[in-house]
């Protein structure tokens, strides 16, 4: 066999699976089809940490709150940023309160605590900013803020430097049942293996050909993020529900800025946008926002991890908006199926931390000093909206599965993210980039095989 197991994917789930299993004495290896992992996650670096009280379905919601509780251990060890900072959820109208009050019956019955149904008066005594007109509203503590990105790349990172192979830009074309395993079939190779975890399926191959569709609901997702000039409306996430069921959401930074989520189906115009996200922060104007952007959320995630019927192949199918909170969770449940089957020992040399680095933004000038004495890279600015420096630039491609694309330093540094867009700093990096992979600047791609970002020079133009 080439591998002990074999996970096909590696966005967050992918990664926190080799994270898991790499604690183990086992051979794995991690198959992506991008230049890059963690490319299933949002370029809006900040994700909210529910707690399962929203979510309908019983078993989902058990997900979801094991995952939460989880995550402060995780966060911390990887230094990956995680606040708790509460959610406030009011309603003004009959069959929003309706809402309102579902969120805490299902609460209470699933037992999850610290969850409080609250009048207004309630509410000014945790956030008195809320100047808003509204009846109910319920609030948990439980609920926070966390940087995905961070989370899957930390994930990546520390499985990476316990052994676990990444295979990036490999798709997979097939996956057959042999003796004692799988055969896996790429653009690139053929790999056998005792165990696959697919979290990629699709009707592709034979094993995967009994995946039906469960009438996945989409809905869209318009964010506003805010710039750095807009003070922070409250410490807690604010979410105001209407009849229909729409809901628009002020959410602090988990990292960098603060936004606002508007759940509305259909396209949304940036004056109605600015608009409708008064109903939450009535002190927003076009000014405070320095971005827009538009995805869908969904709202289905289906396991499936039949342990009475276990052949060494798990699938995780399906999206769901809460896919962060539950990945913690998701993780430990395959990995406890796998190492239980396949019994094999605990790696006694894993290393259980992510290599150091340096935030330049967050260092006070004591320790900023000490970090250019080592590297005088750090004390040259590059991005000078978020004060990104060019060592923390040159760090993202050296690290283990390092940067090679612009998008993968942004996403790594948070350069470009700032009221230029860009602007100052994308050509020093397409540079930085070039120089610390030996490349020509014009082979230098934005994120995926076609995406050059310069198509010549100008003598060759």
């Amino acid at each position: 066999m080439d591998y002990d197991v074999l996970i096909l994917g590696g966005g967050i789930i992918g990664c926190s699976v080799a994270y898991e299993l790499s604690k183990y004495n086992l051979n794995i290896a991690v198959i992506e089809k991008d230049y890059d992992i963690a490319d299933d996650i949002s370029l809006i670096n900040t994700e909210i940490v529910y707690d399962g009280s929203e979510c309908e379905d019983k078993f989902l919601s058990t997900i979801e709150h094991k995952g939460n509780s989880m995550l402060d251990e995780i966060t911390s060890k990887f230094n990956v940023p995680f606040k708790r900072v509460g959610s406030i959820k009011i309603a003004n109208e009959n069959k929003a309160i309706d809402i309102i009050e579902g969120i805490y019956k299902r609460a209470k019955e699933r037992n999850i605590n610290d969850i409080y149904l609250m009048d207004k008066n309630d509410v000014k005594d945790i956030e008195p900013n809320i100047s808003l007109d509204f009846k109910k509203a319920v609030y948990s503590p439980n609920i926070g803020v966390i940087a995905p990105y961070d989370l899957a790349i930390a994930y990546a990172e520390v499985a990476f430097d316990n052994g676990a192979t990444f295979r990036l830009e490999e798709e997979v074309t097939d996956i057959k049942k042999i003796v004692n395993g799988f055969k896996v079939t790429t653009n690139k190779n053929k790999f056998s293996c005792r165990v696959v975890v697919n979290t990629i399926p699709g009707e592709y191959n034979t094993l995967d050909s009994d995946i039906k569709s469960n009438g996945q609901k989409e809905s869209d997702v318009h964010y506003l993020i805010l710039n750095d000039r807009s003070k922070p409306f409250s410490n807690s996430i604010i979410t105001a529900v209407s009849d229909e069921g729409d809901m628009i959401k002020y959410i602090p930074a988990a990292g960098n800025e603060s936004l606002i989520a508007i759940n509305k189906k259909g396209t949304l115009k940036f004056n109605d946008a600015v608009r409708l996200a008064k109903k939450v922060v009535p002190s927003i104007d076009k000014d405070a926002v320095n971005s827009i952007y538009h995805e869908k959320s969904r709202n289905n995630l289906v396991i499936i991890d039949d342990n009475e019927n276990y052949n060494g192949y798990i699938r995780v199918c399906g999206d769901h908006y809460a896919t962060v909170t539950m990945t913690p969770a998701i993780a430990s449940m395959i990995c406890e199926t796998i190492v239980s089957n396949l019994t094999c020992s605990k790696n006694k040399n894993f290393i259980d931390k992510r290599r150091e680095f340096y935030k330049f933004k967050d260092m006070s000038d004591e320790e900023r000093n000490e970090v250019i004495a080592i590297d005088k890279k750090y004390g040259k600015i590059t991005c000078l909206c978020n004060l990104i420096s060019e060592g923390e630039i040159v760090d993202s491609i050296r690290r283990p599965l390092g940067a090679r694309t612009v998008e993968g330093v942004k996403r790594r540094t948070g350069a470009t993210f700032g009221s230029c867009h860009g602007a100052h700093c994308i050509s020093k990096i397409i540079y930085i980039l070039a120089r610390e992979l030996n490349k020509k600047p014009t082979d230098i791609v934005e994120d995926s095989k076609n995406s050059k970002v310069l198509a010549s020079r100008i003598k060759e133009f």
